[in-house]
């Protein structure tokens, strides 16, 4: 990867084809990975009941909400790496990499000792009146990840460093690291010890643990151009924190509060019963799926613009910004299409009851189209403008469209005093979010204010 070295002079490349494919792929690669961490204590766990498949259903909505705010501030923390490195400044970048690291092991383990000791009332307060045998589940497997969040928030944040410097192989073994201990302890606890939910959550917990540990341990090696140098001796930056936490808080307010407001929604799943519960739970593990190659090109995005940015290459932010949603719209067309063609063979891998199963085939149906025209440019297209320190508009315009949209039409189309469509409703909800989405960041996009924030 090369810089400009003369004023007015054509750039060369940032990033050749090489340096993208060996980004992306692994990207991809490692997103899989980490999917398949949730949906095998999912599948797992169907062994035991469906009772088990909704507890924890109902729990990875409230951990994913805290996950999606340590990766938010993860790439906060990647943001104004990766722009130090397009100037060629290495030392705030390692100044950088260690507060981010402070940060997000602060953050996650205040919000771990507020999940313990309120579990209970947090899980009644947001899905209300939960079946006997399904809180029985969640409280339990609530209990085991909760204490997995110091853990995954240090991996997140590693893991997004790595990616600031175009190495996202590490977090690739990482992930399939991750795999293999989830799944071995999953099969030891669930099939031997029969402990459910239980042993799904401490699978999950043995995984990020040793995911941490890995990541730490590559980060201070002297090779490495992000080396954290003395990392048990506490340093406080508060410049160098304000300025990660500038791009991290806007990006982890509108990733949390996206996450409260589908939490919201599942409430009103909840309503619907079991069925639709474990439906939508299926549903969700399948669909996400098909998200994969766009978030991963996403966090591409993050390193690409960034790095681009940093070094003042805006024409070469553009170009990689076009070539990165070109081929998110390709993976992901491939993907969706094939979930029209497999959706019933899909959700017959869980195990549901025949009308959860109707009702999940329906969903995804539904979701492999409107995926297909209107994710890419909802979710993949905005990480061009964050790259850039323009984090406050994606963040209002998704907050605004979340509450009008995704819970506003869902209460009008699926409740019983509105259109009552149930399950499909609060889906198609879900589709007007992201077609307003659509709408308001290409235009942002195309008037270019982005192109002038600065953030280091």
């Amino acid at each position: 990867m090369q810089t400009s070295v003369l004023q007015g002079e054509k750039s060369a490349p940032l990033f050749s084809r090489n340096d993208l494919v060996k980004l992306i792929i692994p990207l991809v690669i490692e997103q899989f990975l980490m999917m398949s961490v949730g949906m095998a204590d999912t599948v797992m766990v169907t062994s035991t009941g469906e009772a088990a498949v909704s507890g924890v259903s109902l729990v990875d909505n409230i951990n994913l909400l805290l996950i999606q705010i340590f990766a938010a501030l993860a790439t906060g923390g990647a943001v104004i790496v990766s722009q130090y490195l397009g100037r060629q400044e290495v030392h705030n970048a390692r100044k950088a990499a260690k507060q981010l690291l402070y940060t997000v092991f602060v953050l996650s383990s205040v919000l771990m000792i507020f999940a313990l000791i309120f579990r209970e009332h947090i899980l009644s307060l947001i899905f209300g009146n939960i079946e006997p045998d399904v809180m029985d589940s969640a409280l339990l497997y609530f209990l085991s990840t909760a204490l997995s969040y110091p853990f995954i928030a240090v991996y997140n944040a590693g893991a997004a460093l790595f990616r600031s410097l175009g190495n996202s192989k590490i977090s690739m073994f990482n992930s399939l690291i991750m795999n293999i201990v989830n799944i071995t302890v999953n099969a030891i606890l669930i099939y031997g010890f029969d402990m459910g939910a239980l042993g799904a959550g401490i699978g999950t917990l043995s995984s990020r643990m040793v995911a941490a540990v890995v990541i730490l341990i590559l980060l201070q090696r002297p090779d490495n151009p992000l080396q954290v140098e003395k990392l048990f001796r506490p340093e406080f930056h508060g410049s160098m924190v304000r300025r990660i936490l500038t791009v991290g808080i806007p990006n982890g307010l509108e990733n949390g509060m996206f996450q409260v407001g589908k939490i919201l929604v599942l409430s009103l799943v909840t309503s619907f019963g079991t069925n639709a519960v474990a439906a939508n739970a299926i549903s969700g593990s399948v669909a996400s799926v098909l998200n994969v190659p766009g978030q991963a090109i996403g966090l591409a995005m993050i390193t690409v613009v960034g790095r681009c940015m940093g070094g003042r290459e805006v024409e070469q932010a553009q170009k990689y910004t076009k070539k990165l949603m070109a081929l998110t719209y390709l993976c992901m067309g491939v993907m969706c299409v094939l979930l029209l063609i497999l959706a019933k063979p899909l959700v017959s891998l869980f195990n549901l009851s025949e009308g959860s199963a109707r009702m999940a085939e329906e969903v995804l149906r539904w979701c492999a189209v409107f995926t297909m025209f209107f994710w890419p440019l909802s979710f993949t297209l905005p990480n061009a403008l964050r790259a850039s320190g323009d984090v406050v508009y994606p963040m209002v315009i998704s907050l605004a469209s979340m509450f009008i949209c995704r819970i506003g039409f869902s209460y009008l189309l699926a409740s019983p005093w509105g259109l009552h469509m149930q399950l499909l409703g609060v889906w198609i909800a879900m589709f007007l979010d992201w077609i307003v989405r659509d709408i308001a960041f290409v235009i942002r996009y195309l008037r270019g204010k982005w192109k002038t924030i600065n953030v280091i």
